[in-house]
């Protein structure tokens, strides 16, 4: 049996943590919702997140490798974005859930070319179902409906989410053995351009939710 791929061992301990949190993360919002329409929606999107976990737990156990091994180098980063993000609303945390599950597709979407085979067909999987960031971006439309005040302060959240993500993928390189960066080279594309096309594609989605960049 040939040894795994470390960057997609790294690249998944990363993104399998991710989505124990944003698991945590939203059935803790979903008490947020203002109806149960709303909160049953938010509640799916968090079931999604732990299915994606286990197909990389499982996928990581195939490969060799404990998944709390793989997980661990990324702890401290990803619950320092949480917590310093946490919604104070339910507009704010379908603003979070819209602009957090955007950057991290984008994220995923870029580095699936460095992989290939199996590990490039689980990445594009766990890719966010397009219906929850629908959702999100009409409740975000309609919140704005309700109250047109509000774009400015929804669009300073959005703006502070983004700081906070791009802060702690700092702290993600940082605490990275290598094999990410590796990846994202092999992907075609270095760092600052990554971060670069990162930016430029939440501009794109705040204008479409009808919020300022």
């Amino acid at each position: 049996m040939s040894a795994p791929d470390p960057a997609a061992v790294d690249l998944f301990g990363l993104v399998a943590y991710g989505e124990l949190l944003a698991f945590d993360r939203l059935a803790a919002d979903a008490r947020l919702a203002p109806d149960l329409r709303r909160r049953a929606a938010l509640s799916e999107m968090a079931a999604a997140e732990i299915a994606h976990y286990r197909w990389l737990a499982d996928r990581l156990g195939a490969l060799g490798v404990a998944p709390e091994e793989a997980m661990t180098p990324y702890v401290d980063a990803l619950r320092a974005y949480h917590a310093s993000t946490e919604p104070r609303d339910w507009a704010e945390a379908v603003t979070k859930a819209y602009v957090g599950d955007a950057i991290t597709d984008d994220f995923l979407r870029r580095l699936a070319g460095g992989l290939t085979g199996p590990d490039r067909a689980l990445l594009l999987d766990v890719l966010h179902d397009s219906r929850y960031a629908e959702f999100a971006a009409a409740e975000i439309r309609a919140a704005l409906a309700v109250d047109p005040s509000a774009a400015g302060r929804l669009s300073m959240w959005a703006r502070r989410l983004l700081g906070e993500a791009l802060s702690q993928a700092g702290r993600v390189a940082a605490a990275d053995r290598g094999a990410l960066v590796a990846l994202i080279g092999r992907a075609g594309v270095d760092v600052p351009t990554l971060l670069r096309e990162l930016t430029e594609a939440h501009a794109a989605r705040m204008s479409a939710a009808g919020l300022n960049n």
